[in-house]
């Protein structure tokens, strides 16, 4: 607004200046034409009014100054114009010998008389740059007033528009680590603030959701953590107490079991830690069918593993976690299954489908989802297995979603039946 004001005040400043210099132009044309009739009419030439910075000179056709105002009595003409002109001109001139440094308007006036030509010559004080004081000083009240209004305006606006980012600063600054229940107030206008509000609060639930998921998995992880620690307390301590009595070697079995329990659950726990961290997993072309004879190969077989592989299922991802994924998969069917486990690779679409289907008792519908909860084990789990630790199946979802792919739990007419699904490798 102040560079809008100040084009409008100088754009003004020159143009009522122009009108202004018009204006006496003209009145010097009308004060000229009625010294010359005034001439005509009287056959010499009147008194002529002297006023400040104004000057007047008439000459005869011969060219001899015949009258003139007293501040250019004895001067030369003071119009630098073509003095043989028949016609009246008007023009700036500045620097005149009666008035150094000063700019005038001057006319150069030529009129007929009985004996010739002659010519009047006369200058008045040009119109300065500002017009006038009263005019200035008028454009410059209007300017700042012009100004702090907007100013005000704007203030006053901007000050409404973001209040509602102040009242999120405050309620963010009250958030704690501690207490991650509250959320910034929601703006009533559906604007970018409102969006920027509702934004915070889902990053809050998010952060409140990793929190709380963070503190339950750090209790369950001691706990279970504990239990096998307890366990080789006890029996270290029985066998201290009665040495002679001990059975050192089926002491040594129970110690060795509990040890390989918490090796593995501490095992479970870095890769739990590696996936929350979020590294991204490498992209290698991975055969599914592959995948399978080489685990099944490598690993003991307590059931009977019935094979149906497509071969060319190649999908994108880290080889090892991928089989890390099938061994979580497989540990838990066979746990569960009764004589035979199932694994099938097939292609669908653009999709990759690895399926491990038991013929255990199955899982209910309605705990599908909740074998995939870190350390959560049904009673039927802990019946096959006390020893589980509740991460195997987490751990294989959270490597299909780092893949991409999806893990779930399908319908079938006996045990359980879990699908994976990986985009195929283009």
């Amino acid at each position: 607004m102040a560079l809008i004001c100040t084009v409008i005040v100088v754009l003004a400043v020159i143009a009522i200046r122009q009108n202004v210099r018009e204006y006496r132009a003209k009145n010097l044309v009308g004060r000229a034409v009625e010294i010359s009739q005034q001439v005509r009419e009287n056959g010499h030439v009147p008194p002529l009014p002297d006023s400040p910075g104004s000057a007047i000179q008439v000459f005869n056709p011969s060219g001899v100054l015949v009258a003139a105002t007293p501040n250019v009595a004895h001067a030369p003409p003071m119009n630098r114009l073509v003095s043989r002109a028949t016609v009246y001109a008007t023009r700036n001139i500045c620097d005149l010998r009666a008035f150094p440094g000063e700019c005038k308007i001057g006319i150069y006036f030529p009129f007929h008389m009985t004996d010739g030509m002659w010519r009047l010559h006369m200058v008045v004080p040009d119109v300065p740059w500002y017009v006038n004081l009263r005019l200035l000083g008028a454009l410059l009240a209007g300017w700042i007033l012009l100004v702090g209004a907007t100013a005000l305006a704007a203030y006053r606006i901007v000050s409404r528009t973001l209040a509602p980012v102040d009242a999120m600063t405050s309620k963010l600054a009250e958030i704690t680590v501690g207490d991650l229940s509250q959320r910034v107030p929601v703006p009533w206008f559906h604007d970018e603030l409102r969006r920027l509000a509702e934004r915070a609060n889902q990053t809050l639930d998010r952060a409140e959701t990793a929190v709380e998921r963070q503190r339950r998995f750090a209790s369950d992880a001691s706990h279970d953590l504990r239990s096998p620690l307890t366990a080789i307390h006890t029996e270290i301590e029985e066998a201290l107490l009665h040495p002679e009595d001990t059975d050192w070697e089926n002491t040594a079995q129970t110690l060795l079991d509990s040890v390989e329990r918490l090796q593995s659950l501490v095992t479970s726990l870095l890769q739990v830690a590696r996936l929350d961290a979020g590294a991204p997993a490498r992209r290698d072309p991975v055969d599914l069918a592959e995948l399978v004879t080489s685990e099944l190969a490598l690993r003991p077989r307590g059931v009977a593993i019935a094979e149906r592989l497509t071969p060319g299922v190649t999908v994108s991802g880290d080889r090892l976690h991928l089989a890390r994924l099938l061994g979580n998969l497989l540990d838990n069917a066979e746990r569960h299954a009764e004589s035979t486990v199932t694994v099938t690779v097939i292609r669908e679409g653009g999709t990759g489908v690895l399926e491990v289907l038991d013929d255990g008792d199955g899982i209910p519908p309605e705990q599908r989802e909740a074998v995939f909860q870190r350390f959560v084990r049904l009673d039927s789990s802990r019946k096959k297995d006390a020893g589980g630790t509740g991460l195997g199946l987490p751990i294989a979802r959270q490597i299909a979603e780092n893949h991409g792919g999806t893990l779930r739990i399908a319908d079938c007419p006996r045990g359980a039946r879990f699908v994976l699904r990986l985009p195929l490798r283009e």
